[in-house]
């Protein structure tokens, strides 16, 4: 490939700004969206801004603790679900 050809490559417009996640991560997640991002990951889905959000976090631990109390709280409504199906 020539010089010329080189430069009229354009970046992929889908790769994520690195400005954009600069400005992010001085913010931090409130309650609310640590748990909508919990909920979306269970489901397994949620928007590429959220996802980039929870990612440039100081800490992980919110959501280490939020996904494990989720877990938690799924099993038992799961065994309570069958326990009341079951004579």
């Amino acid at each position: 490939m020539n010089q010329q050809q080189s430069k009229n490559i354009e970046p992929d417009s889908n790769a994520p700004d690195n400005n954009s996640l600069d400005n992010n991560s001085s913010e931090k997640a409130t309650f609310l969206q640590i748990v909508f991002s919990i909920l979306a990951a269970a489901i397994g889905v949620q928007s590429d801004k959220n996802r980039l959000r929870d990612f440039n976090q100081s800490s992980p631990w919110p959501f280490i603790i939020g996904g494990i109390i989720f877990t938690i709280l799924f099993v038992l409504s799961i065994i309570g679900v069958v326990m009341l199906a079951l004579p």
